[in-house]
């Protein structure tokens, strides 16, 4: 089988940032797929899984609710590897595009307080795998160390070139 693209990115360099993951068609309009790091790949530390869940809920929430983009949001999600999110928005973007949106999503997550939306029984496929305050310090901290700070290195895939020894 072809190797997907996501599996060619050099994760032994990706930092911490922004991505523009893909872009597809569907009709006429472009969905662009956002990487959103929050760990650098195999060198930190991945984000708990009770805290990713509670970033999830609580970003998708947020996200579907901004005034400015809710009707452009598809989809936010976890990665597998548990070291950040996808971030599906109809538009033909790029990763400055959605950096102040990702600043007042990850700021409402550091600052939220309260019950986490969906996270009952009935809501929930896995309601008890939640964990708001590291949801709050994993966010602070992307916050504080990148968004805040955000440089080129951090909304570019880095080149592919060979690692050294």
């Amino acid at each position: 089988m072809k190797q997907i693209p996501s599996f060619t990115i050099n994760h032994n360099k990706l930092l911490r940032g922004i991505y523009v993951s893909r872009k597809d068609f569907v009709g006429n309009e472009v969905i662009t797929t956002f990487d959103i790091r929050m760990k650098e790949p195999n060198r930190e530390p991945v984000v708990h899984p009770g805290a990713l869940h509670t970033i999830e809920h609580l970003a998708a929430t947020y996200l579907r609710n901004e005034p400015l983009w809710k009707d452009r949001i598809i989809y936010w999600g976890p990665m597998g590897c548990l070291t950040g999110n996808y971030l599906l928005v109809k538009g033909d973007l790029e990763s400055g595009d959605v950096v102040e949106l990702m600043k007042s999503t990850f700021d409402f997550i550091a600052n939220f307080e309260g019950e986490i939306p969906g996270a009952a029984p009935r809501d929930c496929g896995n309601y008890l795998l939640h964990d708001l305050p590291m949801a709050r310090w994993e966010a602070r901290k992307f916050l504080d160390e990148v968004l805040y700070k955000i440089t080129p290195a951090n909304l570019h895939y880095p080149d592919n070139t060979p690692d050294k020894d």
